[in-house]
């Protein structure tokens, strides 16, 4: 049986925005893979983002209505990052720091 840790967060979501998991011991497999592209598209996206943010920052003449459309597409962008990071932690190996300097 599959653990809980062993399912891939997908960075897309499903019907009704439910998270989707990929059970799989294959990280070259299809699914995998075409998730590993979304995923480096989604961090592209949100690079391009913050460029924009920091040029529209500087800009005085930046409009309410193109601020308003960039903080919603910077939201999107960093709901997806959320989501790429809570994947990555989720399948990092558990370690015990119980015993650690920390």
């Amino acid at each position: 049986m599959t653990t809980s840790n062993e399912l891939r967060l997908l960075p897309w979501s499903g019907p009704g925005d439910k998270p989707c998991y990929l059970s799989t011991d294959n990280p070259d497999g299809y699914m995998s893979r075409l998730a590993d592209d979304i995923e480096a598209a989604q961090l592209g996206t949100a690079r391009a983002l913050l460029g924009e943010a920091s040029e529209a920052l500087d800009n005085e003449e930046t409009s309410h209505d193109e601020m308003r459309c960039l903080v919603r597409e910077l939201t999107g962008a960093l709901r997806d990052i959320f989501r790429i990071a809570m994947s990555r932690d989720r399948r990092q190996p558990t370690s015990d720091l119980r015993g650690s300097a920390y």
